[in-house]
């Protein structure tokens, strides 16, 4: 998925809960027992409103000392999340290397490393990460489903398809996993497959409200829309392509490929001025768009 709008929506922010049993406080002061659950509520995500609550409450948990294992792992993991979310990369990557580090058993930062590097373009290393995530954790849908969005930026959508099957198969509410399939299936050209799971992604209401912030939600439905605008496109249905393409572009005004897609619809029905604006647009945010459309097999 290009997930420009659709990466981190399939779970690179996922966290592992804290609990206070798992550090060594029972003989702590109330004012400094306060102190370290309100630092687990922090570390766990409890403040949405930037990265940096979640960072400070991991980074004073991981200094405090006297922690068990355990916690110090999902702390690391848990700030290496955070600072994903900033597109730190690099220090997430270092957090995610240190949770694995202390928890060999651990999946999650390996799911989630795996992600970091595929932000950075590196998919090969990504998709490595993802392999050794499924051998720890064989259900883990959201890695299987991480794993095909990376095919899907290598462009290939038969691996990519395959994962995506399997994420479905289980979590059948996994709601990226549906619209990423309905993605390759529309670039592969299984219209109607396709067609029938963005319309099955659109249907599943995001309630994971530990996971997914509204960002996320919104980034995964603005993906399913223009997912589908490119089926109708590619079906001649061009009211229809349009229509989701505008969708999409309420949740994402900057999204390019529904930009295109939209420019393209407006001029196959003989709208010059729109499509052309929507077109040049599209080509002003992303240069390569015209190219991936013609592989997508749509053409001006």
């Amino acid at each position: 998925m290009e997930f420009g709008v659709r990466q981190c929506i399939i779970g690179c922010a996922a966290l592992i809960m804290i609990s206070p049993l798992q550090g060594s406080w029972a003989a702590e002061q109330p004012s400094s027992f306060q102190d370290k659950l309100r630092n687990v509520d922090l570390c766990n995500g409890v403040d949405r409103s930037s990265p940096e609550p979640q960072i400070n409450g991991c980074t004073a948990l991981i200094d405090a000392g006297n922690q068990t294992t355990r916690l110090l792992a999902i702390a690391h993991n848990n700030r290496g999340n955070a600072y994903f979310k900033k597109g730190d990369y690099d220090r997430a990557i270092k957090d995610y290397d240190m949770a694995i580090e202390l928890l060999p058993s651990y999946a999650r930062p390996l799911n989630n490393r795996g992600l970091a590097y595929q932000k950075k373009g590196d998919y090969d290393r990504a998709i490595k990460d993802f392999d050794e995530t499924i051998k720890l954790s064989p259900n883990y849908a959201r890695a299987f489903a991480n794993r095909a969005d990376t095919y899907e930026k290598k462009s290939d959508y038969e691996r990519a398809a395959h994962d995506y099957d399997d994420a479905i198969r289980l979590e059948p509410n996994l709601k990226a996993a549906w619209s990423g399939r309905c993605w390759t299936r529309a670039v592969i050209g299984q219209l109607q497959a396709a067609l029938t799971d963005c319309n099955k992604a659109l249907d599943i209401k995001a309630n994971d409200a530990a996971t997914y912030d509204a960002r996320d939600i919104k980034a995964n439905d603005a993906a399913t829309y223009d997912s589908r605008g490119l089926i109708y496109l590619k079906m001649g249905l061009f009211d229809s392509a349009i229509e989701d393409y505008s969708a999409a572009l309420r949740f994402e005004p900057t999204l390019a490929s529904a930009l295109y897609g939209r420019g393209v619809a407006r001029l196959k029905k003989g709208d010059a001025a729109s499509g052309n604006a929507d077109v040049v647009a599209a080509k002003s945010i992303k240069a390569t768009i015209v190219d991936e459309f013609a592989r997508y097999g749509v053409q001006l």
